[in-house]
């Protein structure tokens, strides 16, 4: 009989497949994102327990919300790589 023994690390920080659109910068913002998550779910387990006041809790929140659109911002995830932004050339 096989045992499959799980890391620690992914015990504490699972990751999900990605099912979108496959470039390099999708997958980069999608762990981005999921471990966004899985902070988000760490702070507010340890605020609703009573271990972290709600106001440090909020301001965590804040500074990982903006260091996810940061590299949203960085990784260019919603612009049109070849959109002209000049007016039009008719």
């Amino acid at each position: 009989m096989e045992k499959n023994i799980v890391s620690k690390d992914d015990f504490l920080y699972p990751r999900g497949r990605y099912y979108g659109h496959v470039q390099p910068e999708n997958l980069v913002f999608n762990a981005n994102l999921q471990e966004f998550a899985q902070r988000v779910s760490y702070i507010c387990n340890l605020e609703t327990g009573g271990k972290l006041p709600p106001e440090e809790a909020y301001e965590q929140i804040k500074a990982l919300w903006k260091q996810l659109k940061r590299s949203k911002k960085q990784l260019r995830i919603g612009e049109e790589p070849f959109q002209n932004n000049d007016a039009d050339d008719s």
